[in-house]
């Protein structure tokens, strides 16, 4: 293997181990965040999700964030939900809140998500929690097959750019929202790998690069770190 260190940008907090990991592979990974999300306090919202709570209804996540705003309104209350959401971080912590027999579909995007919900045939409506940066593909996919979409933006995903000013080997990104952000004021040269952590992510990324796009083969940061090791570790030919 090449003796000169490969850098990588990570553009959300990684877990100090897999920073270590990495860095016994001659790996060197910098964390940046690029956004912030904050949780919406207001007292209407709470009130809002406490009474949906009586209710038996289908519901919607397509982001971790979004399950953490409502499951903290809930304090653990028991709740009669059909929950369908995003595979990996999303469903671990449906699972942990509501329980994994709430859990009525998962799938690997939010696209995806939507033709499992249609596919279910006998579902009329639905409540989707969201951030106010919520993608159109699962509400517009639901609409054309006549499915109510009732949207609850329960948190806001705010951009927070910072200035690069080395080069790095490859660059980690987790959602099109911390793409628009990097992109608002940086550029890269052309021999920086771009990984994305699924589809959507890497679609934004087209519209600011042509660089090499790599995609997560699951949505999981961490799955998602092992693959640019991976790649690091394997491949032949490295640049500096």
């Amino acid at each position: 293997m090449k003796q000169n260190k490969i850098s990588i940008l990570s553009t959300r907090p990684l877990q100090a181990e897999l920073i270590n990991m990495a860095a016994e592979k001659n790996i060197e990974i910098e964390t940046i965040s690029f956004i912030e999300t904050k949780a919406i306090e207001d007292d209407s919202l709470e009130q809002r999700i406490l009474h949906l709570s009586h209710h038996q209804l289908t519901i919607v996540f397509t982001s971790m964030n979004a399950v953490e705003v409502v499951s903290s309104y809930l304090s653990n209350k028991k709740i009669d939900w059909k929950i369908f959401c995003l595979d990996s971080t999303t469903k671990k912590l449906v699972k942990e809140n509501f329980g994994e027999n709430s859990i009525a579909g998962t799938a690997d995007s939010a696209s995806n998500l939507a033709d499992v919900i249609v596919n279910q045939k006998n579902i009329s409506s639905i409540i989707f929690f969201c951030g106010d940066k919520r993608r159109d593909e699962l509400p517009d996919k639901l609409a054309k097959h006549n499915i109510e979409v009732n949207e609850i933006e329960v948190y806001k995903t705010l951009e927070t750019p910072h200035l690069i000013t080395r080069n790095y080997d490859a660059i980690l990104f987790y959602s099109p929202s911390a793409v628009s952000s990097f992109f608002s004021i940086n550029k890269i040269n052309e021999q920086t790998i771009l990984f994305a952590i699924g589809s959507t992510t890497a679609n934004e990324i087209k519209k600011y690069s042509d660089n090499k796009i790599i995609v997560g083969k699951k949505p999981e940061k961490e799955l998602l770190t092992g693959e640019v090791i991976n790649y690091f570790t394997t491949s032949t030919i490295h640049h500096s």
